[in-house]
């Protein structure tokens, strides 16, 4: 037999541009067979008939029931929104009222599929308790309410009062913090829950907790005039939607379900004009309301997913003027929860 000059390293590199070739072709098998594969929450959510949404106990502008049991809120709204992405209508919600303390172990343990509570995204509540945060649906910084009859211009200036907490969230560790970074003589007192009811019935002298919480407890208080918020903000509390880390579809449809609000903001499009929007001519409306086809397959959903989530829920903007805006009891400017192209942070990345 004739000898052939064999080049050992063009041989390894041939094997080995073959073998890179291979894998590639069973990776990206492995990814499009995930991606058209429903989770667990998902399958479950469907079998049963409606999302299980964990929602706060009772603040005003955020998650409330009224006496017939029906729930409204900004964090209400974004359950909903969920609800219509998959169901094509944001009634199919079960809404579970829980304290800041319980709210992650039912999440934990499987007995709500979506958490829309208030929550901060902080690393160690998403890494350190195998969760999942979405958007950011409200940028906040936590504050300190006091009468105004203590005449006092910032947290600063408090000494030997006594501020109520709410047991089992970040506030402890934030106001905490800044007590000792001060060298101030404020002592704590934790409550489970109400805390404007706590300061009413004398168990301290203001409250702390987020900004937003603060004018939403002052406005449900008899006399909210006579309550400051202080205009120190001693922490970053960024609120969003939270699931569990073991459902990717199921985390894809909550997240790009909630940033369809924020889109339809920014591309004006809301609950009035929807129906007109659908023959507009610019391609990122066309794909945003599924006339132009593509992102709904992509998330197992219906193609009018976002259609339907605007056309009953609305978009980002309708949400919070009739939960915490200028059409609410509650009042408050939009500020950082405005969109970027007007100074605010809300940003929805592109939909396609």
């Amino acid at each position: 037999m004739k000898n052939i000059p064999c080049d050992r390293d063009a041989v390894f590199a041939r094997l080995s541009r073959r073998l890179a070739l291979a894998l590639c072709g069973l990776l990206l098998g492995g990814l499009w067979s995930t991606a058209s594969m429903a989770g667990p929450t998902l399958d479950a959510i469907k079998a049963r008939g409606a999302l299980i949404c964990g929602v706060s106990t009772g603040l005003l502008g955020f998650s409330q029931a009224d006496a017939a049991g029906n729930y409204t809120g900004l964090d209400v709204d974004m359950c909903r929104a969920v609800s219509a992405a998959i169901f094509g209508t944001p009634t199919k919600v079960k809404y579970v009222p829980l304290t800041a303390a319980q709210r992650y172990p039912a999440l934990q343990q499987g007995q709500i599929d979506m958490l829309s509570r208030n929550s901060t995204v902080t690393l160690q509540n998403e890494a350190g308790l195998g969760l999942l945060y979405g958007p950011i649906v409200f940028y906040d910084g936590q504050g300190v309410l006091v009468p105004r009859k203590m005449n006092v211009k910032g947290v600063k200036q408090l000494a030997d009062v006594t501020l109520c907490v709410q047991a089992g969230s970040t506030s402890i560790d934030n106001i905490t913090d800044y007590i000792k970074v001060n060298n101030l003589r404020i002592k704590l007192h934790t409550v489970p829950q109400d805390l404007g009811g706590a300061m009413m019935s004398g168990q301290c002298d203001g409250i702390t907790t987020d900004a937003s919480g603060l004018a939403v407890i002052r406005a449900g208080l008899a006399t909210p005039g006579d309550y400051t918020i202080l205009p120190e903000r001693m922490s970053r509390e960024p609120l969003a939607p939270v699931v569990r880390n073991n459902d990717v579809q199921f985390y894809e449809v909550m997240r790009w379900s909630i940033y369809a609000t924020m889109e339809a903001d920014q591309m004006h499009v809301s609950s009035k004009n929807v129906d007109d929007m659908l023959s507009n001519d610019d391609p990122k409306i066309k794909r945003l309301l599924g006339v132009i086809p593509g992102n709904g397959a992509a998330l197992g959903l219906d193609e009018k997913f976002a259609y339907n989530i605007v056309k009953t829920v609305g978009n980002y903007n309708e949400i919070f003027l009739r939960n915490v805006g200028a059409l609410s009891v509650v009042k408050l400017e939009r500020g950082l929860n405005d969109g970027w192209t007007v100074g605010g942070l809300m940003f929805s990345p592109p939909m396609r």
